[in-house]
């Protein structure tokens, strides 16, 4: 008997040192989730949406700004325009000095805690045909993104370097 008391003493041991590295682990994935260190989804605001009074009857741009307040980061994977035109996500490319292209962009990243703002000299959406709008008119767009779902905004006509009204 005394040898069975024995071997199970031994084994309470040899279980005790793995047991208590697992609580203690278990304890700061508890702290540390506690302290909200533990990541929260993407949190996506957008706002400054503007559409530009087309020049020529090809295509005009629209641009967005994308506030992600949350602790994980997001993709913007496409964009849908009003009924009767395309949006597709493009990007500005210099291809010599003073002479630019647009090229198809993919997804676009929206960090963690940061901002993706769309430019004319940077990412923008292409829109086409390009829609007839004076100053002022309001596009709706519906913006999709990887792990948020999708986002309605509108978008406010405006002339090439005008600001938002």
């Amino acid at each position: 008997m005394n040898h069975r008391l024995r071997r199970s003493a031994g084994a309470l041991r040899g279980a005790a040192v793995p047991s208590a590295v697992c609580l203690v682990t278990l304890g700061g994935l508890v702290l540390w989730t506690g302290a909200g260190y533990a990541g929260t989804p993407a949190e996506l605001r957008v706002t400054d949406g503007r559409i530009l009074v087309p020049s020529n009857d090809e295509a005009t741009a629209a641009f967005f700004t994308i506030r992600n307040t949350g602790t994980s980061s997001d993709e913007l994977t496409g964009v849908t325009a009003p009924a009767g035109h395309r949006a597709m996500l493009g990007r500005d490319i210099e291809v010599a000095r003073g002479a630019h292209r647009m090229e198809m962009a993919g997804a676009a990243a929206v960090p963690a805690r940061g901002t993706l703002r769309m430019a004319a000299t940077g990412l923008d959406v292409m829109v086409t045909p390009p829609p007839r709008l004076s100053p002022g008119d309001r596009l709706t767009f519906t913006l999709h993104f990887r792990d948020s779902g999708d986002i309605t905004v509108q978008a406010v006509a405006v002339r090439p370097g005008q600001p938002i009204p």
